[in-house]
């Protein structure tokens, strides 16, 4: 819980962390491989400023983490899985140069302290990230992890309607939907085998105003849309 004066900062990765974000995946993920040194040093040597961890302080504990690369979307399918937008996790196909998205890998925040603003933090300094690079987009895999609570009655698709137009609540959807991102697709076989999602996610993106033009956003599919009484 968080401690009464303390208070949340988000600032960049540093290796000093590596440690603590390999332990917080472990509580966030039980089961899964953490973040590993060498994924982590490889995201400070190719993209220092899109990684972030939230601290509370005093103390500096580590209580959430966003990792994010720059891709060219172009060079990418769709349907293509969490691995192949961040080539395994080692962001070593971070196209500065050429890319205008800003992908975000992973958010993650300590579970014992959800609900305390942390992921707001963390989500508030991408978007300044974004604008400060002069970026089109941040575009993400929102992983469902409600959806096999409604797998036998509904497809991946009705599910995400659903949460889009308030019906139905996702864990994680509904957080990034008021955080103001839209979903312009459904994929399935994003990260492999997991249980809460079956493997679905919501391919989601919040659009930079300040440089977006009408056909930016014109090919979204309407099946998304938040209805008028939705």
């Amino acid at each position: 819980m968080t401690r009464p004066h303390s208070r949340i900062v988000v600032r960049n990765t540093e290796r000093r962390d590596f440690a603590a974000i390999g332990a917080l995946t472990g509580r966030v993920y039980p089961g899964s491989p953490p973040w590993n040194e060498r994924q982590l040093s490889s995201h400070l040597e190719r993209f220092p400023e899109g990684q972030l961890v939230a601290v509370e302080e005093p103390g500096g504990a580590v209580v959430g983490m966003a990792a994010s690369l720059i891709i060219l979307w172009d060079d990418y399918e769709r349907h293509m899985s969490w691995k192949e937008f961040t080539d395994y996790g080692m962001f070593t196909n971070h196209d500065p140069e050429n890319g205008r998205t800003l992908y975000g890998a992973e958010v993650m925040v300590e579970p014992s302290m959800q609900r305390r603003g942390i992921g707001k933090k963390l989500y508030h300094a991408r978007r300044e990230l974004v604008e400060r690079l002069g970026l089109l987009r941040i575009r993400a895999g929102a992983r469902l992890r409600g959806y096999h609570r409604y797998a036998a009655r509904m497809t991946a698709e009705e599910y995400v309607v659903e949460v889009v137009n308030g019906r139905l609540k996702g864990p994680t959807l509904s957080f990034q939907l008021r955080e103001g991102f839209e979903v312009f697709d459904v994929v399935k076989d994003y990260l492999g085998m997991d249980p809460e999602s079956l493997s679905y996610a919501a391919l989601i993106e919040w659009i930079n105003r300040a440089v977006a033009r009408p056909e930016d956003t014109a090919r979204r599919n309407p099946l998304f849309h938040r209805s008028v009484s939705g």
